[in-house]
């Protein structure tokens, strides 16, 4: 913003009207100065939009908001903005490490994907769709493990280098 601000007023001491003698090159300087002052608006509208997006952004969430936008996130295949939204929280319930789960399970990091899940069933043992999660990434990872799972890993690596 002080750039902005900065290149404003060296711009305005060279464009002023008052500076010119000539009527001509003070009209001219008089339609500069206007669009000048015009786009010197224009950028503190945009300066402060960012800054106060940014801080937007860069806010906490509560844990619900976090599982929602991570959620979103992955409805839009982006799994790694997925795991960006869930750290914006520092609320961490069964809820919250099933997400990360489910998130990491999509990213194929299989053994990170069954400690969130192995954490989320220790904060809730009597929850079946957790313990169902931490049993398909155990399952996930072992496989991933074997010889064909390494195959499938490089062919797919492959076919998305390709794509």
């Amino acid at each position: 913003m002080e750039d902005v601000r900065n290149a404003y007023r060296q711009l305005v001491k060279t464009h002023h009207p008052d500076k010119f003698l000539n009527e001509d090159e003070r009209k001219a300087a008089q339609a500069r100065m206007i669009e000048l002052n015009l786009a010197y608006e224009e950028a503190l509208k945009l300066t402060t939009n960012r800054r106060n997006a940014a801080a937007s952004y860069n806010r906490e969430l509560t844990e619900e908001e976090a599982i929602a936008l991570a959620d979103k996130m992955l409805r839009r295949d982006s799994p790694e903005s997925a795991l960006r939204q869930l750290e914006r929280t520092k609320e961490r319930s069964g809820d919250w490490y099933a997400m990360q789960g489910h998130v990491l399970m999509v990213l194929e990091m299989y053994e990170s994907a069954h400690q969130a899940y192995r954490e989320a069933v220790r904060r809730e043992p009597n929850n079946n769709v957790f313990r169902q999660g931490a049993l398909n990434a155990a399952v996930a990872l072992k496989e991933s493990r074997t010889f064909q799972g390494r195959i499938k890993k490089l062919v797919k690596k492959l076919l998305h280098r390709k794509a």
